[in-house]
């Protein structure tokens, strides 16, 4: 093949040299705009992992790059004033320049040519065979060609500056400051003998505030240095990009995303590698690493595929899972930089923590593989704090997270964990019996410290099926009283009762028989915020609610209360969420009201905020009431992360102890982005943004996940619902096996810990 590699960056080089090496017929030529052997920026970062990647597609290039590593295990945290750090991270740095020279110098000895000085607008110059677009995030060639390539690119919200020192860093450094302006902060790596990466990044706002856009780079430069003298004990900070201007220097991170990976100019594909068809934040040292992967993974498609577009097809579909995964991971932490100030109420060692696991890629169970000192000592740190929170001895050890105490009023949780509120469809004209005395009872044995009743409707015709429980006739609160009864009987949980209305999802069959489906027969009218149907041509038609059923559905709400509390419940949740009743009034998708209901945010929440604060009135002021939200309606025009968060303030104003923060189920047209723990985000944003307690809901299946979730402070309890399907006793399982034995169980099941312990040991 005739090969042109239009870029000399990581990307163009790399590949160029594994092609070469794999069939040295090939002729192969990169052409770079930069003189020879001449590059920009400073360290570059990789994992072990990556270092191995490299090791096995080419050797003689991964021992070079390895002789020239600087390597360290351990993170640093410079947060008010206190220094945390953790081991066992298993990082090498690089010059970039020298990284460079080293894939030049391999290129050269295999015979790639390298052109340099080379200025390249228009691909169709050169007689080809393959094209490998490999320029860069301002990529002329993916420009050249958008219609193609469908590329997104999002500049992000903060500025940075990239640094270097010549003083020395034993460990990854990541240093934070607060100003009268905002926060900064400082990413900080030795890449070679004598020199580190110094990287200042701020948010644009603060950056302005500070003043820095009107300063010159000599200016820049001397704030950066009195911002961060603790860490660089009298050594000056250097630029090496002397030709541009103060404001210049400093430069916001391009989120680049391409539909496609691949244009045809005739019969001559063009490529995109490397940063022109993807970028990853350079705060988890990803950039360099998925330009290097690109190239290995286009050259063992080349060698398992002869057909040039068989090769392609499969380079794309293959590595497009693999960048989104690393993308997504670092867009996590992308955003956790930009937005310090929400996490900077925690103390150092929480913010440590929550720095560290800000990806969601590394786990609490993973932080113990790497460094289980560290590990231990902030379960001794957190769970001494939960206790003293909690207003209870702690413990002598420590003590996962997950299995902490939580106290919210009168009412102390043992753990964080609770049973998530799951419809059954098993009442009889909205009494419970047998099936939900076992259904919750077993559960309530289980070891999750509150178990939560399905949503419980206000009224018959609150219903969402013929089958759903209430609390809205006599026979209703005594049936429910044996369940609570029994629960705290029989167990050391706690048994909270959620209560709704299905507005225009209701009148439906059982999910088994059709999931939001109407009935046959005997449907009963509904209300919404405003008319609709939730599925279109096939649900009835809900009206819009009137001033009179308002006051009649606010009296159901409140008698249903009232009931809650005659059974004894420990907790209330209101459900605002799922496009349910009180949920179609919040969102802008169901809510097309004119009156003062509708319109603003504050106004679509005013009848709920009625509903609750009627109900807060009416319910014990020692006992708990949360609310679940939808915190994103995964839907363009509907409720945004944002809105979630002004929302709860609006509940936390009007005496909310918790938000439960699920999302969706509004409309059928919603695109959400599924993935383990993919809900923790929203909790994450209220609990630290509106100061609210906040229960996590979604995709949390391991007790790594409920660890790492409370640990980090994303929320403060976990809601884990269909893991307790299969598990009446999920909890008690997962302290098992992770090795946990201080937890309580049935005195009845005793036998059944042991040798469960037992086996988890082996």
């Amino acid at each position: 093949m005739k090969i042109i590699c239009i870029g000399g960056g990581p990307a163009g080089l790399y590949f160029a040299l594994l092609m070469k090496k794999q069939n040295p017929s090939h002729q192969i030529t990169v052409v770079e705009r930069n003189r020879p052997y001449d590059t920009f920026g400073w360290g570059v970062v990789f994992s072990d992992q990556t270092l191995g990647n490299l090791m096995e597609a080419d050797a003689p290039t991964a021992q070079t790059i390895e002789a020239s590593f600087n390597h360290w295990d351990n993170i640093d945290v410079f947060f008010k004033g206190r220094k945390v750090r953790s081991g066992g991270h298993g990082f090498c740095g690089i010059g970039r320049k020298h990284l460079l020279n080293i894939l030049q110098h391999r290129c050269e000895e295999l015979g790639v040519q390298l052109v340099f000085e080379t200025e390249v607008t228009d691909e169709r110059q050169y007689d080809a065979d393959l094209i490998i677009a490999s320029d860069g995030l301002n990529s002329r060639l993916r420009t050249r060609h958008a219609h193609s390539y469908a590329p997104q690119i999002e500049q992000r919200h903060c500025r940075f500056v990239w640094l270097g020192t010549r003083k020395k860093f034993d460990a990854f450094t990541f240093a934070f400051k607060q100003t009268e302006h905002g926060w900064f902060q400082a990413h900080i790596y030795q890449y070679d003998a004598d020199t580190s990466t110094f990287i200042v990044e701020t948010p644009e706002h603060v950056w302005r505030a500070a003043g820095l856009e009107a300063m010159s780079q000599e200016e820049s430069i001397a704030f950066c240095e009195r911002l961060f003298a603790d860490q660089l004990d009298g050594h000056n900070l250097i630029s090496n990009a002397a030709h541009l201007r103060g404001s210049a220097m400093w430069i916001t991170f391009p989120r680049i995303v391409c539909g496609n990976w691949g244009h045809w100019n005739g019969t001559i594909p063009v490529v995109l590698m490397g940063d022109a068809a993807h970028t990853a934040h350079y705060s988890i040292g990803s950039g360099t690493k998925l330009a290097l992967e690109d190239a290995i993974e286009l050259a063992r498609c080349f060698a398992q595929y002869p057909d040039t577009a068989a090769a392609l097809a499969a380079y794309q579909q293959l590595r497009a899972v693999e960048v989104l995964k690393l993308q997504n991971a670092a867009r996590n932490s992308m955003e956790w930089f930009e937005n310090v100030e929400r996490y900077s109420a925690m103390e150092a060692p929480q913010f440590a923590y929550s720095m560290l696991t800000r990806s969601q890629r590394l786990s609490h169970e993973n932080l113990r593989l790497r460094d289980a000192a560290y590990v231990s000592d902030y379960e001794h740190w957190f769970a001494h704090r939960a206790a003293e929170q909690a207003g209870v001895a702690a413990p002598a050890g420590a003590t996962p997270p997950m299995f902490t105490p939580y106290k919210v009023r009168g009412l102390l949780l043992k753990n964080r964990i609770l049973v998530s509120p799951m419809a059954q469809y098993s009442a009889a004209d909205g009494t419970v019996g047998d099936y939900h005395l076992t259904h919750l009872g077993a559960r309530a044995l289980g070891g999750a410290a509150l178990v939560m009743a399905e949503m419980t409707c206000v009224s018959a015709d609150a219903r969402i099926t013929p089958y759903c429980p209430g609390l809205y006739a006599p026979e209703h609160t005594l049936a429910w009283k044996r369940i609570v009864d029994f629960v705290h009987q029989s167990s050391d949980a706690a048994i909270g009762v959620q209560l709704g209305h299905a507005g225009a999802k209701g009148s439906t069959r059982a999910m088994w028989d059709g999931i939001d489906q109407p009935l046959p027969k005997d449907n009963w009218p509904l209300l919404s915020a405003s008319e609709q149907q939730y599925l279109p041509g096939v649900s009835q038609t809900a009206r819009a609610m009137s001033a009179a059923d308002m006051e009649r559905v606010l009296e159901d709400f409140v008698r249903a209360t009232l009931a809650a509390n005659d059974a004894g419940f420990d907790w209330l949740e209101l459900h605002c969420a799922h496009g349910y009743l009180l949920s179609s009034f919040i969102s802008p998708l169901t809510n097309r009201r004119d009156d003062e209901y509708g319109g603003s945010l504050e106004n679509r929440c005013r009848y709920p905020l009625r509903v609750f604060a009627t109900m807060r009135a009416a319910w014990p002021a020692h006992k708990p009431m949360s609310v679940r939200i939808s915190a994103h309606d995964w839907v363009e025009g509907g409720v945004t992360p944002d809105d979630a968060v002004r929302i709860a303030r609006l509940f936390k104003a009007a005496g909310a102890d918790m938000i439960d923060c699920s999302s969706g189920q509004v409309s059928k047209r919603e695109k959400p982005v599924y993935g383990r723990m993919f809900q923790t985000p929203f909790a994450d944003r209220i609990r630290n943004e509106a100061d609210i307690g906040a229960i996590a809901v979604g995709a949390i299946y391991e007790a790594d996940h409920a660890n790492s979730i409370i640990a980090a402070g994303r929320a403060d309890l976990c809601a884990v619902g269909r893991p307790h399907l299969a598990n009446p006793a999920w909890t008690l399982t997962e302290a098992a096996r992770i090795g946990y034995k201080a937890v309580t169980w049935p005195k009845q099941y005793l036998a059944g810990k042991q040798q469960l312990e037992r086996n988890h040991g082996r």
